[in-house]
């Protein structure tokens, strides 16, 4: 059976699914845009990144798809925020001439990301200073499969709504991991070192993240 293209008939993403989810193709190329809009070079950003040239060209071009934690710092080191990758350059009404923003579930595709791990935006519009996501990540889904540690600017805010996560935060004298079932939330600055994954083998986590910039 075909898909229904007009307005209100394509049903959102579920928890879960990578239907619809952005190619590696174009979010390559979205993350190509964002780099030389920046003004840095192929090469500048492997070694801020601490990867091969090689590597971001195939990140660019779609042949490898990053990890969570690859995306994350590739977008920090441009100096945007995670949604920028979400964004296009198509012009949208100010949010203050209707008095609030809308966006329907099928008008912004999920990303998936190495492992099958996916992060899809919720928030309708960009908001200053305030991210808001949902994430994927299958059984024994990692954010980082060459298992080396996150940092990045601000504090986040997640809420586990399916299965379990685990947070593992690495220090040399705080290092801690901590579990979180359905309904369980977490709040910690994103400077501390951190590692997200599903331990489970045969269940699929969901969680939603707020990350706020300051």
């Amino acid at each position: 059976m075909g898909k229904d293209s007009g307005p209100g008939s394509r049903p959102g993403p579920g928890p879960g699914t990578s239907v619809d989810a952005i190619s590696s193709e174009r979010l390559g190329l979205r993350l190509r845009e964002l780099r030389l809009r920046s003004g840095k070079s192929l090469r500048a950003l492997a070694r801020e990144l601490g990867i091969s040239a090689s590597a971001v060209s195939q990140i660019e071009l779609g042949a490898m798809r990053p990890s969570v934690s690859r995306l994350i710092a590739y977008v920090s080191a441009l100096d945007v925020p995670l949604a920028a990758v979400f964004d296009t350059d198509e012009p949208e009404a100010p949010a203050e001439e209707r008095g609030f923003a809308i966006r329907r579930s099928w008008e912004v595709d999920p990303i998936l990301l190495d492992g099958g791990v996916t992060f899809r935006r919720l928030s309708p519009a960009p908001t200053s200073d305030v991210e808001f996501f949902e994430s994927v990540y299958p059984p024994g889904a990692i954010s980082n499969a060459h298992g080396q540690f996150l940092k990045h600017d601000g504090y986040e805010v997640g809420t586990v709504t399916q299965g379990e996560l685990t947070i593992e935060f690495g220090a040399d004298t705080d290092a801690e991991t901590v579990t979180l079932a359905a309904g369980d939330s977490i709040t910690y600055p994103c400077r501390r070192p951190h590692i997200i994954g599903n331990r489970s083998q045969s269940v699929t986590a969901v969680a939603t993240w707020l990350i706020i910039h300051r």
